[in-house]
């Protein structure tokens, strides 16, 4: 099933001053991992996470102007936009958002009433958010979607299908594009696959849990410090309890992300005498990223996952 019209009157405004006076992070331009890239007068596409634009600028080719709202090494939950930002969004012929992950485009969203909005929540089979510390997860789900690359690769198809409405003289080009995208996306799914079967352990710990998609993918057990929101500050209780995990598992490494102070991460490795290393959600790719593309990203988080799980 195709879905190309996301439902846009669902959700409350609850902060339209903060979408109107956020902080102003300019647009930049030509080719950068946060801004715009394509022809000058093709399709625009905007997007507030680095894998929706990957698949944007893949699926589109030349045909499209691809804008991220994200600007690089930023946290995506605390997205803000710029009135800039905002016309951006209101005039785009395609948004691509993940909803429940960036309240401030949700809302720009559901007041602007963009022309065609893709909401990967409506067609994507989404897991629940990890526990907090009272045992609730409150409803919530991981809007880390994209970390299971097969969901990455639904994402383009469907991207390719809106295109096709919006642009139908170009209709194959978006299809064969998509195409090519789900077979580089699926051999990234096979290494991944054939890289974490024969483990140590099937344990990891990461100051963030938003691996909730890549765990259930590849039959892993994820232990985030703190729980979805980078903000959180774990209880001593919790971490306690994640020194516990980590010594009866015999783990070796503690993850972090560049995005995100390792403190945290480096203090409890410190007293268990263990390494730290970078796992990287890929809501944004900046200079400080292990590659430069989102398939060169997940490759080295494959290979910091078999170093610190001891696989074969």
């Amino acid at each position: 099933m195709i879905i190309m019209i996301a439902s846009r009157t669902k959700r409350p405004v609850r902060r339209l001053a903060a979408v109107l006076l956020g902080a102003a992070v300019l647009i930049t331009t030509a080719c950068t991992p946060s801004g715009e890239s394509g022809a000058g007068d093709g399709t625009s596409i905007v997007v507030g996470a680095y894998p929706f634009q990957f698949a944007a600028e893949r699926v589109a080719g030349d045909l499209a102007v691809v804008t991220n709202l994200l600007s690089p090494g930023s946290d995506g939950h605390d997205l803000e936009l710029s009135p800039k930002q905002v016309t951006a969004v209101t005039n785009a012929d395609l948004v691509v958002h993940q909803s429940g992950y960036q309240a401030a485009l949700d809302e720009t969203i559901t007041q602007q009433q963009p022309a065609r909005v893709l909401d990967t929540a409506d067609f994507l089979q989404l897991l629940p958010a990890t526990q907090t510390e009272d045992g609730h997860d409150h409803g919530a789900y991981d809007p880390h979607v994209w970390l299971n690359p097969m969901n990455l690769a639904e994402i383009g198809g469907q991207i390719a299908a809106v295109l096709a409405e919006i642009d139908p003289d170009n209709a194959a080009s978006y299809a064969a594009n998509a195409a090519r995208l789900t077979d580089d996306l699926t051999g990234l799914d096979d290494q991944f696959s054939a890289g974490l079967t024969n483990c140590r352990t099937d344990t990891f710990i990461t100051n963030h849990a938003a691996f909730g998609y890549l765990a259930d993918r590849y039959h892993l057990h994820q232990v985030g410090i703190s729980g979805l929101s980078t903000e959180a500050e774990p209880s001593p209780a919790r971490i306690a309890e994640v020194q516990q995990i980590a010594r009866e598992h015999d783990l070796t490494t503690i993850f972090y992300e560049t995005a995100v102070s390792p403190k945290l991460a480096q203090t409890i490795a410190s007293d268990l005498g263990l390494k730290t290393d970078v796992l990287d959600p890929l809501e944004t790719l900046s200079s400080e990223s292990r590659g430069d593309d989102y398939i060169q990203v997940m490759t080295a988080n494959l290979t910091s996952l078999r170093d610190a799980n001891g696989c074969q």
